[in-house]
């Protein structure tokens, strides 16, 4: 028993020494070397798929195509028997609705739209291209590195602030504090005078890695509430 706290302890002084020692762009660095070693997402061009299951609600099915070069967005999903799919190529948006291509009026009854197109385009290049979309401009990491324990387990912890511009949540980022993986996510909403809503936001649960085009991705996201814990839903990909 003495041995286990010991070899414990040490492991917690370790990792809190750590955290002292790294700057938040040497964390990033290290997680970005894991998740991305060839430094393949800038040319990211590739395809994959991901089903959402939640509570009382059917599976959703979306096949996922991002080419950045080409600023190249696709998202065709499928949830009982109904596909929709947004199309965004640079400026350009196209809507599908079983197939057939949707003008606005249409688009209107399917609850479609190209404001839509471009949050889940914005939705899924960010959340797959995690930690490498730490890099983008208006992103703020200059927040100093913590040590944290989340659910039992202890983490290397990055805060994330954005410019107005860009985004008013406040984002945490919790990585393996030996391998620098990225294993938790969680963001808070602010009011109007910028102060973090402590009840309010989510976090989302990694685990388990797939690897597309040579980045390892989270092959299962589980999302929960912030204020009580309440699951949401789960993100798998599969291919």
């Amino acid at each position: 028993m003495k041995y286990t706290l010991t070899l414990v302890l040490s492991f917690v002084l370790n990792a809190a020494a750590l955290s002292q020692d790294l700057t938040a762009s040497e964390l990033l660095e290290r997680a970005i070397a894991y998740h991305d070693p060839d430094g393949q997402w800038v040319t990211f061009n590739d395809a994959f798929t991901v089903v959402m299951t939640r509570p009382n609600s059917p599976k959703r099915e979306s096949r996922v195509a991002i080419n950045l070069p080409e600023d190249y967005f696709s998202l065709e999903a499928e949830r009982d028997t109904i596909t929709t799919q947004y199309i965004i190529d640079q400026s350009d948006c196209q809507m599908l609705y079983q197939g057939e291509l949707i003008d606005g009026t249409v688009a209107q009854s399917t609850d479609m739209s190209c404001e839509r197109g471009a949050m889940y385009k914005n939705y899924y290049t960010y959340l797959y291209g995690l930690p490498m979309k730490l890099r983008d401009p208006g992103t703020n990491i200059n927040h100093p590195v913590e040590q944290k324990e989340f659910q039992g387990k202890q983490y290397l912890v990055l805060k994330a602030t954005y410019n107005a511009d860009v985004g008013s949540d406040v984002w945490y980022f919790y990585f393996h504090p030996e391998t620098y993986a990225l294993q938790v996510y969680q963001f808070y909403k602010t009011n109007e005078s910028g102060e973090m809503l402590p009840d309010s936001g989510e976090y989302i649960l990694l685990s388990e890695e797939a690897t597309v085009s040579g980045i390892k991705m989270p092959k299962v996201r589980a999302w929960y509430y912030n204020k009580d814990n309440q699951y949401l839903a789960t993100d798998t990909l599969v291919d």
